[in-house]
């Protein structure tokens, strides 16, 4: 549920459908304005489990740390969420 919320939340903060951000198996969101992707696989994914998802969004992490320690797969030119993170 905190996951799933999180995500519906962070969306609504950075609206846009240039990052995809998965955390299986919990939810998917898209997120960040810029071109929109709608067919295969996108070219800016953000993808972790629930346990790394659920410390960025609280500040327990730092993104550039999660990223760096590959808690957290990026790719693409605009899978930084670093501007994002936390959401409190």
């Amino acid at each position: 549920m905190a996951v799933r919320y999180s995500l519906e939340e962070l969306s609504a903060r950075a609206p846009g459908n240039s990052v995809e951000v998965r955390v299986p198996p919990f939810g998917v969101t898209q997120c960040i304005a810029g071109p929109r992707h709608t067919r295969g696989t996108p070219p800016n994914v953000v993808e972790c489990d629930a346990g790394t998802w659920l410390a960025l969004v609280t500040g327990q992490t730092g993104w550039g740390d999660a990223v760096d320690r590959g808690l957290v797969a990026a790719s693409g030119l605009r899978a930084d969420l670093s501007g994002e993170l936390p959401l409190g």
